[in-house]
């Protein structure tokens, strides 16, 4: 998961200071979630998968699929849980 989150700020050619500033957090906290020394909140992955317009199963390497679930997706699976 820490990989994932410094390659697609890497993709996206932002420093750590502009992620730390979009979470509204210190880029020493940032660089901690990076290197795996903090544990990512929830809030903060839901904010990143935001940011990166993909989806918090992409980011704890639960998938290897980098697109969001659609809505639609989201609502079937939950219909199917029942």
């Amino acid at each position: 998961m820490y990989q994932r989150i410094k390659d697609l700020r890497e993709d996206h050619d932002y420093i750590q200071q502009q992620v730390a500033d979009y979470l509204k957090c210190t880029q020493v906290c940032y660089s901690y979630y990076e290197l795996g020394h903090r544990d990512i909140p929830t809030d903060v992955l839901i904010e990143l998968a935001a940011l990166y317009n993909t989806s918090v199963d992409y980011l704890l390497g639960i998938t290897d699929v980098k697109e969001p679930y659609s809505p639609n997706r989201r609502q079937k699976n939950l219909k199917d849980a029942n």
